[in-house]
């Protein structure tokens, strides 16, 4: 390993660096490279990154040198550093330009081949990464002593076929016979130009190879037939040679022009039809919340790509791999399930293309994250070779991640649930049990006390003590009543076992009947009711509605001061029907407006109770398609109103002189 330090164009000795850059190259020397960066990287405990600058000409490459720099890339990041690709003109440029931007101080590149070790410090990638990389360390790799890694396949050359030539020996011929019959009535030089029109579009049309042999045909013609003396190959003007090279050259140069152009082309295409893809594989899979529709997003892209069929195979509770989803459906084979399962234990791919159980008639890749293999995804392609091609690998490389990605969001995203709710229950057991121990264990103190007073001081009690000790038996007999039913109720809001039974109803009744409940725990308080004769009639479950109204009743007359008055009143709006409950209390502050409605929730002031009265509450009317709410109320107090929504066409009833304006 030799080091340079490029500063003003001298080769220093190289010092410490903060990070280290490796360029990778389609050479059977890449996997040596990226080892001896790790290798580096560890000596001075540095990040280093694998970089790729794909040249126009990486779509022409075979398909042996493509995979090696897709297994360079994928080695290096298996051995903890970063794989990155960036399309580009000039690798050098581009690797600088990355370096720079990366704060990258070192640069590993490879050696150029033995042909070109002239050319070290010119034309290469090497030679000119020392020249321009100013400030920055340049290595360049070296042959180091070991077992020589199996070289890559030798690159094919690629052939025109043979109508490309053919074509464009006709368009010489053509333009020859279109000109010979104005031999000697046009110049030399026009003729000329003919010719060289020809070689231009046999270079636009053909490429490098079939230019070139226009260009030699076109400078045969065009001496043969329009140089004097005609119809012989001499010349008698040594001017006409440098006419014949100029033929030459320039259908070299626009062949040359024209087959890069070709190749750009091609990687955009290329690259613009990977990105649309895993574009919309990404948008599928973010828009996927559960795993069944990931699962059918994936198989349906991969489906769509490779052809043939995909499976999808996941751990189920015992951590037993099975197939979950097949796209189409036909059913996994045992031999191929147990491909399946080495993958999913060590983590590699295996099977169809692979070095490892290669017999396999699918490809097998693990959905895996950086903590653990999540499943597996089976291929059989349709033709079997389409992951010969290195950038079909990718892509299915690509899509796999994504799905893995996905698969983990689902089983994070059900981790929280699952621990929500377990929260939520521990929660919900907490303010139970600490509702339960003050507001049971109150009342049976009480009932307790009196039924023993009764037992043993009762023949020596007055008659008034002894109704009093009665009474009190029934008061706190009633209270535990109330907060067992509101317990059952709460649990029949919650498991979604609470049925409204709609019927037809005056909601006027409705209130009366909550009023005449509430008399007893009213204690004289003066209750203002105004609900119009000409209210609608309303679809509710009246024996449910009634009880919100005792509800937020009983909340009115416990969190307000004795005495104080209440107002019910109710009004018809558009489609709905609006009761209003309101009082003279402290009031419910801002920050408590909504969470007061939650289950077990007091109001800071504190006045007993379990805390699900007004959970109940929304409960019944959210049941109803209706919503409650509490505002504060001009003057002091709070306001509680809920809606009834109004759905039907209702029985037609002659309205009743009663109404207007009551007080309990």
């Amino acid at each position: 390993m030799r080091g340079y330090r490029a500063t003003a164009g001298i080769a220093e000795p190289w010092a410490a660096s903060e990070r280290l850059l490796v360029a990778v190259s389609p050479s059977d020397r890449t996997f040596r490279l990226v080892r001896a960066a790790r290798r580096l990287a560890g000596q001075l405990q540095a990040p280093w990154s694998a970089l790729y600058v794909e040249l126009p000409r990486h779509a022409a490459l075979p398909a042996g040198q493509r995979e090696a720099v897709h297994e360079a890339l994928r080695l290096a990041e298996e051995l903890g550093g970063s794989a990155v690709t960036v399309p580009g003109q000039d690798a050098a440029e581009e690797i600088l330009a990355w370096a720079r931007q990366h704060n990258v101080t070192r640069i590993l590149v490879g050696r150029p081949r033995p042909v070109l070790r002239g050319a070290l410090f010119g034309a290469s990638v090497a030679g000119r990464l020392i020249r321009r990389a100013e400030g920055l360390h340049v290595w360049v790799g070296a042959d180091e002593p070991g077992t020589p890694e199996a070289p890559l396949p030798p690159t094919p050359r690629r052939r025109r076929p043979l109508r490309d030539y053919v074509a464009a020996a006709g368009i010489v011929a053509l333009v020859t016979a279109a000109a010979l019959p104005f031999q000697g009535a046009i110049a030399e030089i026009d003729a000329a130009m003919l010719f060289l029109l020809a070689v231009v579009v046999a270079s636009v049309l053909f490429g490098r190879g079939p230019s070139v042999l226009a260009g030699l045909l076109a400078v045969a013609a065009f001496d043969f037939c329009f140089v004097p003396p005609y119809w012989t190959f001499s010349v008698s003007d040594v001017r006409f040679l440098f006419t014949f090279a100029m033929m030459l050259g320039v259908g070299l140069v626009m062949g040359t022009l024209t087959t890069r152009v070709r190749e750009q082309a091609e990687a955009a295409r290329l690259r613009e039809r990977r990105t649309a893809t895993l574009y919309a594989v990404s948008r599928d899979l973010a828009a996927a919340r559960l795993r069944p529709e990931i699962a059918r997003a994936a198989l349906r892209h991969l489906h769509d790509l490779f052809g043939g069929s995909v499976r999808l195979l996941l751990p189920d509770e015992r951590g037993q791999l099975g197939p979950v989803a097949e796209m189409p459906p036909g059913g996994t084979r045992a031999r191929d399930l147990g491909v399946a399962k080495w993958v999913f234990e060590n983590g590699q791919p295996a099977g169809l293309g692979t070095d490892t159980l290669p017999a396999a008639d699918a490809l097998y890749v693990p959905l895996a994250t950086p903590e653990r293999t999540l499943g597996v995804i089976g291929l059989t392609p349709e033709p079997a070779d389409r992951f010969t091609d290195p950038a079909q690998r990718q892509v299915l490389d690509a899509i796999v991640g994504q799905a893995a990605v996905a698969l983990e969001r689902t089983e994070l995203a059900e981790e929280k649930r699952r621990v929500h709710l377990e929260f939520e229950a521990e929660q919900l057991r907490t303010s139970l049990l600490s509702s339960l121990s003050h507001d049971l264990r109150t009342p049976l103190a009480g009932i307790e006390g009196s039924a023993s007073s009764l037992l043993e001081e009762g023949d020596r009690l007055a008659p008034a003590t002894r109704r009093d000790l009665l009474q009190s038996i029934v008061d706190e007999t009633r209270r535990m009543t109330r907060l067992v039913a509101n317990l059952l109720d709460m649990v029949r809001v919650e498991t979604g076992a609470l049925r409204v039974r709609r019927e037809w109803h005056v909601l006027e009744e409705v209130v009366g009947a909550a009023l005449v409940r509430m008399t007893d725990r009213l204690g004289g308080r003066q209750v203002t009711v105004r609900v119009p004769a000409t209210l609608p009639l309303v679809p509710i479950d009246d024996v449910l509605v009634e009880q919100v109204v005792l509800n937020l009743l009983e909340n009115a007359a416990r969190y307000t001061p004795p005495g104080s008055p209440i107002e019910v009143s109710a009004e018809a709006r558009p489609g709905e029907v609006l009761v209003s409950i309101a009082d003279r209390g402290p009031g419910v502050p801002p920050d408590e407006a909504d969470r007061i409605f939650d289950k077990f929730h007091r109001a800071a002031q504190g006045a007993g109770g379990i805390g699900l009265g007004l959970a109940i509450c929304r409960g019944i009317v959210t049941a109803h398609g209706g919503k409650v709410w509490v505002e504060p109320r001009t003057g002091g107090g709070a306001l509680f109103r809920f809606t009834l929504p109004i759905v039907g066409t209702p029985p037609a009833l002659e309205p009743e002189p009663v109404g207007g304006e009551e007080v309990a």
